[in-house]
């Protein structure tokens, strides 16, 4: 099926080329521009520390695809027996699938990709019922920190374990305009506050005119940073799925 829209997709290489894949399959046309870059850091020994302990834990929940991947990799090389009563949760369906990949039984919400969702979730208060639980969050460097707020509000007590960074990538002066000009792109797709960051930043002086063009972005909160920022089209996907992004894009015609 031959569709009207011509999208830049923001994600993380790895994660921006299989996306184009799947919208091309639905007639999608989609350049791909990564604007984060996923670096991972230096295995400190606290990190070692956090990984070889993970029978004081009750949960582990994993913020990302990076984070699993990165994490996964790390026990594996490490040896570490991960003890049959820990509880997995990832925040979307895509990292949740590598960690069972893994042979860990990982569950996510299955009403948004975001930490509301997550935190709405019955597997999760079964976690937060047992005596002083503790809860151990993989993923990358800052990011928000409302999961963490609202579990400790629940009794729990929550440690991070950062595993990487996200960088932009570098590009030429003026190469994101010129991209959506020679390839008459109509849309731009973000998956997070940070790729959104990068995207103003990447404009430059171009960012009022990209602003003009539909964002399609993965959660309310995004949305409400696209907007702040000038964005005059913003398309909240309820997620960073591509079934998320394809439900968003039936839903209007291309400009």
């Amino acid at each position: 099926m031959k569709s009207g829209w011509r999208l830049l997709l923001t994600r993380p290489a790895e994660d921006c080329a299989s996306s184009a894949a799947q919208l091309a399959e639905h007639g999608v046309h989609a350049s791909c521009m990564p604007l984060l870059e996923i670096q991972a850091l230096e295995e400190s020994a606290e990190q070692q520390r956090l990984l070889r302990d993970l029978n004081r834990y009750h949960a582990v929940i994993v913020i990302s695809k990076p984070a699993a991947r990165i994490g996964l990799a790390r026990l594996a090389s490490h040896g570490t027996a991960v003890p049959e009563s820990l509880r997995w949760f990832s925040v979307g369906a895509a990292t949740g699938a590598l960690l069972r990949d893994h042979g860990l039984d990982a569950c996510w919400p299955h009403t948004g990709d975001n930490s509301e969702a997550l935190l709405a979730m019955p597997q999760l208060a079964e976690v937060l019922a047992q005596a002083e639980p503790r809860i151990l969050i993989l993923r990358g460097e800052g990011g928000r920190e409302l999961l963490a707020e609202r579990l400790r509000e629940r009794g729990a007590h929550v440690d991070y374990l950062p595993l990487y960074r996200r960088a932009l990538p570098e590009y030429p002066a003026g190469a994101l305009p010129e991209r959506v000009r020679s390839e008459r792109l109509n849309g731009l797709v973000v998956s997070s506050g940070q790729g959104l960051e990068h995207l103003r930043l990447l404009a430059e002086q171009a960012w009022p005119l990209l602003a003009e063009l539909p964002l399609f972005v993965p959660s309310p909160r995004v949305a409400e940073l696209a907007r702040e920022a000038g964005a005059r089209i913003v398309v909240d996907c309820r997620g960073a799925q591509v079934a998320a992004l394809l439900a968003a894009l039936e839903d209007r015609p291309a400009p």
